[in-house]
């Protein structure tokens, strides 16, 4: 089963995501299920791991692990036993560009790929959901420049091939995604603070922490922006509705 849970955005650690890091938990079918946090894009945080481990270690009853790779030595081999012994990946949030540009660096990249592929459930938040797309529109810029930024497209792992925009929810981001669109041409994934998008081999699902949260398909069609809200919450619709125009 190759399954992602693409989060739009919200803040765990006040359990604004609560239902849905609950059904990532129930999707590997185990009761105490391994997973995995990479907290690469917010610098290794150590209140953003401590955060993790309480959601999902003393919240949720996982038994969590930490994959640090700017902060220590580690060695390939540690690497990919830590990633492929895990039931689930969470990937955390923050800078986009410096996470894809260190996880390229240890062969991340590609060692997340297998692990999908072996039925590993990947999932993640902001930078977190970005990175199994073809690509994303990201803030990164904001994180490395003081005040003139611009909301840049970053290069995925290619796992869903579209375009993705998380908090989708701040007006910012809903007027650049229009233009980065009308360049590049893809079909684009926007998802809001507190809802998510379960993708499961050949069919997806949406799922909310908070019954006002959207998510969206937008694309172009005859130069025209097409923008339909999905809402398919309590049932699964064939992927290909999703990721074709």
């Amino acid at each position: 089963m190759e399954t992602i849970f693409a989060i739009g955005g919200g803040e765990i650690g006040k359990m604004e995501t609560l239902s849905i890091d609950r059904k990532i938990v129930e999707s590997s079918k185990k009761n105490h299920p391994k997973v995995l946090f990479i907290p690469t894009a917010s610098e290794e945080s150590k209140e953003y791991i401590e955060v993790f481990n309480n959601i999902y270690g003393k919240k949720l009853g996982c038994k969590t692990d930490v994959l640090l790779l700017l902060n220590k030595q580690i060695t390939s081999d540690e690497i990919r036993r830590k990633i492929m012994s895990s039931d689930i990946v969470y990937v955390g949030g923050g800078n986009t560009r410096k996470m894809m540009e260190v996880w390229k660096m240890h062969n991340v990249d590609d060692l997340l790929i297998e692990a999908y592929k072996n039925g590993i459930i990947m999932s993640g938040l902001s930078a977190g959901s970005i990175c199994w797309f073809k690509s994303g529109m990201s803030d990164s810029e904001s994180f490395e420049k003081q005040g003139n930024w611009s909301y840049i497209r970053i290069e995925g792992l290619n796992l869903i091939p579209a375009m993705h925009c998380p908090h989708y929810n701040e007006e910012s981001r809903r007027k650049k995604l229009i233009p980065m669109l009308s360049k590049y041409d893809e079909i684009a994934i926007a998802i809001e603070n507190n809802c998510a998008i379960e993708f499961k081999n050949d069919v997806y699902k949406i799922h909310k922490s908070n019954d006002e949260a959207k998510a969206y398909k937008i694309y172009l069609h005859d130069g025209k922006i097409r923008e339909k809200e999905l809402s398919n919450n309590t049932e699964y619709k064939p992927l290909r509705e999703l990721l074709t125009k």
